[in-house]
């Protein structure tokens, strides 16, 4: 059975180790999810404690609601086009560095984000650290196109699943207004060829494929091990 306590603990280390990054005067991206929302908690006590002074780019609604809640000023990136950082969580990081993200249904403007930045930092606990990516891909797609983008992502080798919402009927709806189509295409032995396929279908906003990841804090029992790109 897994140790949901020790999940929950490895994640709330990563979270707050990454958040000893950002200084007085940064720009920073807020990622969305359960990991790196410690790392935004973690922030807002050091807003308070230390008098530490940034300003924030959120990824979602999520994340904006968190961050002005604890505290932290924001901006955007139309005032502030090139970021200090980025810090984000990951649903799967593989030892070449190429992670998979989505899981928020946040992946687009997660991807904008940590693309504007100058160094972005993933914060994760250990049991999303593998050595091929094997998560299904999150592709955000026009709700007109849903079936061409279905019928590609098949023709790709994958097997595409719309979302769908837990606590109302029908499919989850991004903050951009689009559907999310997880697609199962088992174990990815090429990362980089697959997301350069599933941007050439027509429809396809955005997948949750990122190739840009700058230093993974990983949170296990022995602690948070900083693994920079080789």
């Amino acid at each position: 059975m897994k140790d949901v306590s020790a999940n929950a603990d490895a994640k709330r280390l990563a979270g707050e180790a990454a958040a000893e990054l950002v200084k007085s005067g940064m720009v920073v991206g807020l990622g969305t999810g359960s990991t790196v929302a410690w790392t935004i908690k973690r922030l807002g006590e050091r807003v308070k404690e230390e008098g530490l002074d940034f300003l924030g780019i959120p990824t979602s609604f999520q994340a904006e609601n968190l961050a002005i809640a604890c505290g932290i000023r924001l901006t955007t990136l139309n005032s502030h086009p090139v970021l200090d950082l980025a810090i984000d969580g990951a649903d799967q990081v593989d030892q070449n560095f190429f992670v998979i993200k989505g899981g928020g249904a946040a992946h687009t403007r997660e991807k904008v984000v940590s693309c504007s930045a100058k160094r972005f930092v993933i914060v994760a606990d250990e049991s999303k650290y593998v050595p091929k990516l094997t998560w299904p891909v999150p592709v955000e797609v026009l709700p007109f196109a849903l079936r061409l983008v279905e019928r590609r992502l098949s023709d790709l080798g994958g097997k595409p699943v719309l979302r769908l919402g837990k606590m109302k009927d029908g499919p989850v709806i991004t903050d951009n207004g689009n559907f999310v189509v997880d697609v199962d295409f088992g174990v990815i032995e090429d990362p980089k060829g697959l997301a350069a396929r599933i941007c050439g279908i027509p429809g396809v906003v955005e997948h949750g494929i990122f190739d840009n990841l700058d230093e993974l804090y990983l949170a296990g029992k022995g602690g948070v091990e900083r693994i920079g790109r080789s």
